[in-house]
């Protein structure tokens, strides 16, 4: 069962003497905490953080969210302290392990501080409300116990930062000196929050919490984390999706100096949902060198599996046949049929979108140890309730027995939403009977992923006499990601790879949108911004190709497909509302101060795109050029982008900047392949990212600013960078990119073009 539960407000109010006494403080009544034993993937729900002011005034905040770059672990924080009002450099953001209590209002569990993971570019936008609460809360309770102090109406008392004051008596207190008292107040029902015009740390530009752990070196990752006594295993996986074991000799490994056990590794069955990714045999040793040395050592064979014969090229074939035939009608509006048949104007195109890993900087880890009535387990994770279900399905141990702490993540973008690598930490430490730390190395990372579905795209418009789009749609052959989930029927699948509200649907009065789910092996799952990466490409590709062609202007262009302000029921990933008057002034923005309009040198062109995700809106403008032998330079990127209120502005900009890269890297280079059944990239000389010579020595953030609350900002900067690249290649040189990644198309073009 998912239904929420109501804790009390007593649950959350504990003086410590631990701590040394003060005031700690988490949930303030009435928010609801969604239920802990919820089977989910991913964590939902509301975040209530822990507040403890110490007797010298020192405030320390719960770092409850997984912390992978996105800023989460300063942002979050910031909302309670701008409440609570104390200067946020006296504040001190600690992480905390996952936090799971008895519902002691009915049967299962609830959170004990609130959901902890990260996905979805959720974090700042579930908890915008309930943590200034958490803040107010603590802040009146000081208030109310340095009133009990003086003697005096609370109503007559404010605070200063770090201080309660009374006005009329001339009169402050240090939050030290009442933090004890104020722990035995009652929590207030509704406190004041403050108007947006008194902000003093939120909107503001705010450096990471942790930033000289960082660059010193001496932040833990899980890749540093360590346990008393443990060992250090890798495994050998088996190379075929869906292959088995056939046989394997560990002889020779088990003389490798430091090697200590094998241990085997059930895999899935194929088609069956996952607890480990694959197969294997796993070599555990006395450090991870060794370990690597006892894998090289195996002698391993392997069933090849069902998917023996699948490859790339097979895999794209079959794709464009299917595209000639009749898919699954997910969605349609008008009369499609009719309207494009009476159309004044028909454009189409195909774009393709490969297999693409996450390649965290930092590959998988984890650390296990499994004991007879209680488990550890320690690492790098969005989903730390995800870890917690998966030891409790593994051991049987109940939940409360399990203990989750995690570490900094290298990298998530997706990949860490799954717990496969947790799994098999915990059968390890299983089978050895002690503490464990699975290590996968990067070849290990880049053949066993759970890539970004590639995807085959028909896109066809109509359009009447005045060059308005009157018929839409779009056609799509695909594996889909959610192939392997139990809960998803055959006639699900399109629905994570196709998303009905995306722009311009509801601008065009007859759509039609179509789906081709295609067989693969290949292991899939989320990849930052999922499915819009792909989607975004082809729709923002498509009406430029269209601008240019009717030679209109393609920001006028697009700006007259999105039409006047209105606001549109956004039902698929990355809803609920779109505005279209939002939409249309980031565009605007991006446009305006690229210079867009300007008349360029030869062989240098400007590119725009815009799209909207995660409630926030996020256009570019890439200014490119070539040369006569088809060598690409990216210059400068302009991005606008609407995120409601910035919560920091300096963490918004570096996402955006880590976004350009991001998607600039996978437009230019990044591809899976597949062959035989299994990943041909086994490491990055074969599967390439980009260097920093081809980064953009530019890129400015612009912010759109309204009223709004904040909406994501993790995901929202990928999506619109690969068309506005694109876009600028062919205002450059006139040759239509549609197929990803760039790579040498575009030398191949020059070069046929000049001989």
């Amino acid at each position: 069962m998912t239904t929420p539960v109501l804790l009390s407000r007593r649950q959350f109010l504990q003086a410590s003497a631990s701590l040394g006494g003060g005031l700690i403080l988490g949930v303030p009544l009435g928010v609801k905490i969604g239920r802990a034993d919820a089977g989910n993937n991913s964590d939902s729900g509301q975040l209530g953080f822990l507040v403890n002011i110490d007797p010298e005034g020192n405030v320390v905040l719960g770092g409850l969210g997984s912390e992978m770059g996105q800023g989460v672990k300063t942002a979050l924080p910031m909302l309670i302290a701008e409440e609570l009002d104390v200067e946020w450099d006296r504040v001190t953001v600690k992480q905390m392990p996952l936090g799971i209590i008895r519902n002691p209002d009915g049967d299962g569990l609830a959170w004990k501080y609130g959901p902890q993971g990260a996905g979805g570019s959720t974090n700042v936008v579930d908890h915008w409300e309930n943590l200034r609460k958490v803040g107010a809360t603590a802040r009146q309770m000081l208030i109310n116990a340095a009133a009990k102090t003086w003697s005096v109406d609370p109503a007559g008392c404010s605070t200063e930062p770090g201080f309660v004051v009374h006005v009329a008596s001339d009169r402050r207190l240090a939050y030290g000196d009442v933090a004890d008292l104020a722990s035995t107040m009652t929590i207030p029902e509704s406190p004041a929050l403050k108007d947006r015009s008194e902000y003093r740390i939120i909107g503001k530009p705010t450096g990471t919490v942790d930033i000289e752990e960082i660059v010193t070196g001496t932040a833990i990752y899980g890749i540093d984390a360590k346990f008393p006594g443990m060992k250090y295993a890798v495994i050998e996986r088996c190379p075929f999706f869906d292959g088995s074991i056939a046989s394997y000799n560990a002889d020779e490994a088990r003389k490798v100096p430091g090697v200590v056990d094998i241990v085997v590794i059930k895999g899935p069955k194929p088609d069956e949902y996952y607890t480990t990714l694959a197969c294997g045999v796993a070599v555990v040793a006395n450090s991870t060198w060794a370990a690597i040395r006892g894998r090289r050592a195996l002698d391993v064979r392997w069933n090849e599996g069902p998917h023996v014969h699948e490859s790339t090229e097979n895999l794209e074939q079959a794709s464009h046949e299917a595209l000639h035939g009749t898919g699954q009608y997910v969605y349609e509006s008008g009369d499609f049929a009719a309207t494009m048949q009476d159309a004044d104007r028909v454009f189409e195109a195909y774009y393709t979108i490969p297999y693409v890993s996450h390649a965290t900087l930092e590959p998988q880890n984890f650390i296990a140890n499994v004991k007879a009535g209680s488990c550890d387990i320690i690492g790098p994770t969005q989903s730390p309730s995800g870890a917690s279900r998966m030891a409790a399905r593994l051991t049987g141990l109940d939940r409360l027995d399990i203990n989750v702490e995690v570490t900094r993540l290298g990298g998530g973008f997706g990949r860490r939403l799954t717990v496969d690598y947790v799994a098999e930490a915990i059968l390890v430490s299983q089978a050895i009977k002690g503490p464990v730390k699975v290590q996968w190395t990067r070849e290990d990372d880049l053949t066993h992923d759970f890539y970004r579905p590639g995807g085959h795209h028909h896109m066809r418009a109509g359009l009447d006499r005045d060059g308005k789009i009157i018929a839409w749609t779009q056609r799509l052959a695909s594996p889909s990601k959610i192939y392997r989930r139990p809960e998803r029927k055959p006639e699900d699948m399109w629905e994570s790879e196709i998303y009905p509200d995306d722009f311009p649907t509801h601008q065009v009065d007859n759509v039609r949108l179509e789906y081709f789910p295609m067989d693969s092996g290949a292991w899939r799952g989320s990849w930052r911004a999922p499915a819009h990466t792909a989607n975004a490409f082809s729709i923002q590709s498509f009406i430029d190709e269209m601008a240019r062609e009717l030679d209109e202007d393609p920001v006028e262009f697009q700006l007259r497909l999105i039409g006047e302000a209105r606001e549109v029921d956004y039902g698929s990933h990355g809803g609920p509302i779109l505005y279209t008057g939002r939409l249309s002034k980031t565009l605007k923005l991006a446009a305006k101060k690229s210079g867009w309009g300007q008349t360029l040198a030869k062989g240098h062109g400007r590119g725009i795109a815009v799209h909207f995700t995660f409630g926030s809106y996020v256009a570019y403008v890439v200014d490119v050029s070539v040369d006569a032998a088809g060598t690409l330079k990216v210059h400068k990127v302009t991005g606008a982008i609407d995120c409601g209120l910035a919560v920091n502005p300096l963490g918004v900009a570096a996402q955006m900047e880590g976004g350009v890269c991001d998607a600039l890297s996978t437009a230019l280079h990044e591809r899976i392949t597949i062959n035989n059944g299994s990943v041909v990239e086994t490491n990055f000389d074969r599967y390439r990212l980009m260097k920093i010579d081809e980064a953009p020595p530019v890129v400015e953030t612009h912010f759109v600013k309204n009223d709004f609350p904040p909406s994501g900002v993790g995901e929202p900067p990928v999506p619109p960078l690969a068309p506005a690249l694109t876009n600028a290649i062919f205002d450059a040189t006139g040759f239509r990119v549609r197929e990803l990644p760039i790579g040498n198309q575009l030398r191949d073009w020059m070069q046929n073009r000049n001989t």
